[in-house]
């Protein structure tokens, strides 16, 4: 039994996961895009580093160092580790420079600040003294804030990138 256009469907599967990646790339990117820009917008700004940091990531995110926060694509680094890199992105806040990302977003409560050796002293206003009382920093969120407003957004975007990829496939 012969197929009529067998040939032509089957190379339209075959285009579908290609076309699927470009669009759903797209996707992500403008979402990350748009997340970043929010974040940006809400972070408070002393000397501008905090600002600064936040941006995104395609594929495996690694931190500078353990008080970077991100939100990222379930499962991101495990598909950057199949080769898909480009279907998961991070948006990331805070790096080598602005290592307080998740202080400011989260705030601190008050505590007491000691010398590293015991019987050592600390530098504080050009006084040596044994201890400082930190009062604490109230939570000045912007980075999830951001994320809020963005995800609905993003995962409609997603959606339609979905369906214009199989739409872009299929048309050929």
């Amino acid at each position: 039994m012969k197929i009529k256009g067998k040939e032509k469907f089957l190379a339209q599967i075959a285009a579908l996961p290609q076309a699927l990646r470009d669009e759903v790339r797209a996707a992500l990117e403008t979402s990350a895009e748009e997340m970043v820009d929010l974040a940006k917008r809400f972070a408070p700004v002393d000397s501008g580093a905090l600002k600064n940091s936040i941006s995104y990531s395609f594929g495996a995110f690694q931190p500078d160092n353990a008080n970077v926060r991100g939100v990222e694509t379930s499962g991101g680094n495990a598909r950057a580790a199949k080769g898909e890199a480009g279907l998961s992105v991070t948006v990331h806040a805070g790096n080598a420079t602005a290592w307080y990302a998740s202080l400011v977003e989260f705030g601190t409560a008050a505590h007491t600040i000691k010398p590293k050796r015991p019987g050592g002293v600390l530098g504080f206003n050009g006084t040596a003294v044994e201890e400082v009382h930190h009062p604490g920093a109230s939570a000045r969120p912007f980075f999830f804030p951001a994320y809020r407003l963005s995800r609905q957004r993003a995962k409609s975007r997603l959606s339609r990138s979905i369906r214009n990829g199989a739409k872009k496939a299929f048309s050929k």
